[in-house]
């Protein structure tokens, strides 16, 4: 869900912090369960930063990983580092932007994994063939890491390029989603 900029700020939201392979991943949810935040850090107020102001929480309370509205979030994440890596296309995401990111960020749920597109191809499914850099630009904005795989987004040579928590953890995330799709080798840097 993609609110407009008519939305408010939450007034309360809830945290917790899970180990995976990649390290820590924090979550910061909405009390409907929504992910308003993530990604591989222990850091709540650097992901509290990255929400929209629209949406950004007033108060952040750590909860266990099992609570609700968090754990529906936590299961997908460790369900993906199981090996389900369509564990994490259910959970629902609230982000606010213009138009064209708002609709870029829905367009990047539907990257499937093992299957990464360029920063190119990425602006041609989002319906903006010319705006590659409006395309990159929804990635760099993007505060729902791994719900929002903007990591299935390449140079147009095929190298990573940037990634928020590292190019360590982005080819991580692309080599286990290639493994699980059945695609061989691993990515260059």
């Amino acid at each position: 869900m993609t609110p407009t900029a008519t939305t408010t700020a939450t007034a309360t939201a809830t945290t917790t912090t899970v180990a995976t392979p990649d390290g820590p991943f924090t979550v910061v949810a909405a009390p409907d369960g929504a992910v308003l935040a993530s990604g591989w850090t222990d850091d709540v107020d650097a992901l509290v930063a990255l929400v929209h102001p629209d949406l950004r929480p007033t108060d952040v309370t750590p909860v266990p990983d099992d609570a609700t509205p968090v754990a529906a979030a936590v299961v997908a994440v460790l369900a993906y580092y199981e090996g389900d890596v369509h564990a994490i296309d259910g959970v629902p995401v609230r982000q606010v932007s213009g138009p064209f990111r708002a609709h870029a960020w829905d367009v990047l749920r539907t990257v499937e994994p093992g299957a990464p597109v360029t920063y190119t191809g990425y602006a041609e499914l989002s319906g903006r063939p010319a705006a590659v850099r409006a395309a990159a630009g929804a990635c760099a904005m993007n505060a729902a890491a791994l719900f929002v795989p903007c990591h299935r987004v390449l140079r147009t040579d095929g190298s990573l390029g940037g990634y928020r928590y590292g190019l360590e953890i982005k080819r991580s995330l692309l080599d286990r989603e290639r493994a699980v799709a059945g695609a061989v080798g691993t990515l260059a840097v």
